[in-house]
């Protein structure tokens, strides 16, 4: 099989380290890529952006399997035009992509198929936004209805906050979706989907905040770990019955099946499970702790979701342990990241490469505000923390910051499903 993955970032990289181990992936590429994926994969210069431009290089290169990483392509029809190319694609239609495309279409969805959900308020302008926010209350959920590359939404208990970030995004000239505050901690839940059939991944917890402790703004993520010691007994089958099932099943009766990774963003509350909003494809940096525990052979169970055949898959097998990644990002991420600074133990050991280039020089330098995602796999979580955090010992980059945090709530036992 030969797989094109599209995308330059950690999620990419950690894609073409489990498809490369695939003995069925015969040749890999990936466009554009990165200063990583280059040791792996063929690479292609693209506008992502292009569904034309994807669908071709697709049809020259003679892919069997296009796999669609981030959200842009697919909002933008990308996956469509590599199926009229006549190309099997694992991601969804621009029609169905609208599911993260659009929050509030997420939430008509989610209303339809009786999901359990935050209550929430759409607002068009600036007098629905003060009324929204008198209706849902302290602290305060302001998110922008459309994409933001993880970094759209506000939490909040200052309200001139709330409305400075409200009548932010309006000015840009999108809607902005209030919502009601979700207490208890967050999961994220991947699931393969070939518009019918749903096969969920394992849980993974991903840390948003930039700062230890859950402090400083919101960023795209800063690291991420797989499985969740401290998740309810039953917890996916639950999410897998009562969210991502009807979910798809809902897609599908308004004509936008649903093919591809549904990743269903949770908050375990006091009153239950809440989807707190899905996306459209793998997460990151989750997908670079869930692949790794993963022991069946990725590009097959990808074609079968691509080609309406999950159903005819045997259970998933994982690999005991646990997994850490952990984020380095740019001086100055997430607001004015620095770029173009060399790096140092780029290619050690786990290191996977989320915004990279090779400069002229012949070294890895930054190009993006999230740098690498260093990862560890170990026989728990606390032997993987460990481990992951000494590899990061060998990575230099002027300014560099991350987390020294990830995962240690759960290994010392401080997060209980409430």
């Amino acid at each position: 099989m030969r797989v094109l993955v599209i995308g330059s970032g950690a999620r990419e990289h950690a894609l073409c380290v489990a498809l490369q181990s695939d003995p069925a992936v015969t040749a890999l590429a990936c466009a554009p890529g990165n200063a990583g994926t280059v040791a792996l994969a063929q690479a292609f210069p693209l506008d992502v952006a292009d569904p034309v431009a994807v669908s071709g290089l697709a049809t020259e290169w003679q892919a069997d399997l296009v796999v669609i990483g981030p959200e842009v392509p697919l909002v933008a029809g990308a996956a469509d035009a590599v199926r009229e190319a006549g190309i099997a694609c694992f991601g969804p239609s621009a029609q169905a992509a609208q599911i993260e495309g659009s929050k509030a279409f997420a939430k008509h969805v989610m209303t339809a198929a009786g999901v359990p959900t935050a209550g929430f308020w759409a607002v068009g302008g600036a007098a629905e936004l003060e009324t929204a926010l008198d209706e849902a209350g302290a602290p305060y959920v302001v998110k922008d209805d459309g994409l933001a590359a993880g970094k759209g939404v506000l939490v909040t208990t200052d309200r001139a906050a709330a409305v400075a970030h409200g009548r932010a995004v309006l000015d840009a000239g999108h809607s902005v979706l209030i919502e009601e505050f979700l207490d208890g901690p967050e999961v994220s839940l991947f699931a393969l989907s070939d518009g019918t059939t749903v096969v969920p991944l394992l849980p993974a917890q991903d840390h948003k905040r930039r700062d230890d402790g859950d402090g400083g703004p919101n960023t795209g993520g800063m690291g991420a770990y797989a499985p969740l010691p401290w998740a309810p007994a039953g917890l996916v089958e639950e999410v897998r019955a009562t969210v991502l099932q009807p979910t798809v099943d809902e897609m599908a009766r308004r004509g936008e099946p649903f093919s591809g990774l549904l990743y269903a963003g949770l908050a375990l509350t006091s009153r239950g499970v809440r989807v707190v909003e899905f996306n459209a494809r793998f997460g990151d940096p989750e997908t670079q702790v869930v692949l790794p525990l993963l022991e069946t052979p990725l590009a097959g169970l990808l074609y079968a979701a691509a080609t309406g055949t999950l159903a005819e898959q045997p259970p998933l097998r994982w690999r005991d342990g646990a997994a850490v990644t952990v984020v380095v990002a740019a001086d100055g991420y997430p607001e004015r990241p620095r770029l173009g600074d060399p790096i140092t133990g780029a290619d050690g050991e786990g290191v996977l490469h989320a915004g990279t280039a090779v400069g002229a020089d012949g070294q890895v330098h930054s190009a993006g505000g999230r740098v690498l995602a260093v990862t560890a796999v170990g026989a728990d979580l606390a032997a993987a923390r460990q481990t992951v955090y000494e590899r990061l010992a060998s990575v230099r980059l002027a300014g560099a910051h991350w987390r020294t945090d990830i995962g240690l709530a759960a290994v010392e036992g401080r997060i209980t499903a409430l």
